[in-house]
């Protein structure tokens, strides 16, 4: 396998705007921001050819001549899990899904392109006499038993097709291809390495047609959710589903009116339930207790929404920088844009840290 080069372009391919930075191995734990764009898309994008198109016009605004691509998909039809298994080598796990998604997942997985990683091993191990054909294990204990923690993602087959056919006709080489919530994960990991690895922590990605929690615990992975409520939603409440113009809503709300300020309440209800079904969860598996939110995705931007899901999760809520840890070298202009921009990078920015940290 060639080596890989010290800089990518990480491409956010969102339901909304397909989202890019362009970032610079420094050494093994600092990057450089060169570049970033954003670049709205019709939600239904049904093409090879549509989305090739807009990822050209994306590259245009990005610029940069680096060929290297690591792209995330956004997709509330993908597949994420995480299961509990004998320590199966990734390869045969994946069949076992494939063919076998009822039993394992209760899903029908054969139309899904899946793929496994090992988080943690859990449990006792227990001694194996022999190995190969024919081999008997015995447990040393009755009760210790060897149960390892996989990541299962999955994207649909003809999806998969779809992207692999539009980047084709771009300029770049596709070098990995990642669930954008895996890529939040990651580059959360990146910015604030301290609370991934010694706190139980919560990040709520508010996208365009659904909402992510993913929820870790000292440098793991430990619960994956999504819900269908998103941007969309939230402007379908503001506006009474188009009896007002959604610019001058949102202006409302980044102007704190009052009578904005209940909608927002009512409609983040919904959400806010299940966000707090989430922490529930963990809090009475883990016996640990989350103390604060992080935040991304473009409602986050307002404050408004922010403190509306801190009143009523009773936590603070706060926007997460993915650029936290790196330097940023952008023209003026470009810089003063990231400030708006930022929160909504952390996709993008989590697909290139995994192909610059490989």
């Amino acid at each position: 396998m060639a080596k890989r080069g010290n800089s990518v372009i990480g491409i956010d391919l969102g339901k909304r705007a397909y989202k890019a930075v362009l970032l610079n191995k420094k050494s093994e734990t600092r990057y450089a921001l060169t570049s970033f764009a954003s670049h709205e898309v019709p939600e239904e994008v049904t093409t090879a050819d549509e989305v090739a198109q807009h990822v050209k016009q994306l590259l245009k605004d990005l610029g940069g001549s680096t060929k290297s691509c690591a792209l995330a998909v956004s997709e509330p039809g993908s597949l994420l899990r995480i299961i509990e298994q004998p320590s199966t080598p990734p390869e045969l796990l994946r069949n076992a899904l494939r063919y076998n998604g009822l039993s394992m997942l209760n899903q029908d997985c054969k139309d899904f392109v899946l793929d496994v990683a090992s988080i943690s091993n859990n449990g006792t191990a227990g001694a194996r006499a022999a190995s190969g054909e024919g081999a008997v294990a015995v447990q040393v204990q009755a009760p210790a038993t060897t149960q390892t923690r996989y990541l299962v993602g999955g994207l649909l087959r003809s999806r998969v097709k779809e992207i692999s056919e539009a980047m084709a006709k771009t300029r770049l080489s596709v070098e990995l291809m990642q669930l954008a919530q895996v890529c939040s994960f990651n580059a959360f990991e990146v910015a604030y390495p301290e609370v991934h690895q010694k706190e139980a922590f919560l990040l709520l990605d508010l996208g365009h047609l659904q909402s992510t929690v993913l929820i870790g615990c000292n440098g793991e992975l430990t619960l994956t959710r999504a819900f269908d409520y998103g941007g969309k939603h939230f402007t379908q409440a503001l506006t009474a589903d188009g009896a007002l113009d959604a610019n001058a809503a949102h202006l409302m709300i980044q102007e704190g009116d009052p009578g904005m300020a209940d909608i927002c309440r009512n409609t983040l209800s919904r959400l806010c339930t299940e966000v707090r079904n989430s922490m529930g969860f963990f809090e009475g598996q883990h016996e640990t207790s989350i103390h604060r939110l992080y935040v991304s995705g473009g409602l986050s931007r307002a404050e408004m929404i922010l403190q509306t899901l801190s009143d009523e999760l009773g936590l603070p809520c706060e926007i997460w920088d993915p650029l936290e840890n790196c330097e940023v070298a952008l023209p003026a202009a470009k810089r003063k844009n990231l400030q708006q921009e930022f929160v909504s990078l952390n996709v993008a920015c989590g697909a290139a840290f995994e192909y610059l940290r490989t």
